[in-house]
C-alpha cells in the first residue's frame, strides 16, 4: 500500500478544492484578457457558472487522486471550438497561480497542480 498521501488528500479533499476552484472560476470568467476573444466571451456568458465550476471541481478531484469521476466532455471538446491562443493560456496560469496564491497551496502541490493542467495543453491551446 502506498504510504504517499494523494495530491488530493494533500490539498484538503473536495472542500478545499471547491474553495480554490470558486475563486479561480471567478476571476477567469471577467478576466478582459481572456474575455478579448470573442468567443471565449460568449462561451462564459453561456454556461452556468455553477455548473461549470462544479464540472471543474469534480475534474480537479478526480485528476489529483479523490474519489469523484469527472462526467463533463474532454478538454479538446470542450475547448477546440474557442480558438484559444498562446498569449490566452499564458493569462488563464497566472490566473490560476493568483487563485493557488491566494489559499497559501504550498510549492510542492502547486508545481504538482500546474503539471497536470500543462497535460491539457494541447487539447486546449490552438
Amino acid at each position: 500500500m502506498n504510504s504517499q498521501p494523494s495530491l488530493y488528500e494533500r490539498l484538503g479533499g473536495v472542500y478545499n478544492i471547491a474553495a480554490v476552484v470558486d475563486d479561480f472560476i471567478d476571476r477567469i470568467m471577467v478576466d478582459p484578457k481572456l474575455n478579448a476573444n470573442p468567443l471565449v466571451d460568449e462561451a462564459h456568458h453561456r454556461v452556468s457558472k455553477a455548473g461549470f465550476k462544479y464540472l471543474v471541481t469534480e475534474m480537479v478531484c478526480w485528476a489529483t487522486g479523490g474519489p469523484q469521476q469527472y462526467t463533463g466532455r474532454s478538454m479538446h471538446d470542450s475547448h477546440v471550438h474557442l480558438k484559444i491562443s498562446p498569449e490566452e493560456w499564458e493569462v488563464f496560469l497566472a490566473d490560476f497561480q493568483q487563485s493557488l496564491d491566494k489559499f497559501e497551496v504550498p510549492q510542492t502541490e502547486q508545481k504538482e497542480l500546474f503539471d497536470i493542467v500543462a497535460s491539457t495543453r494541447q487539447d486546449i491551446v490552438e
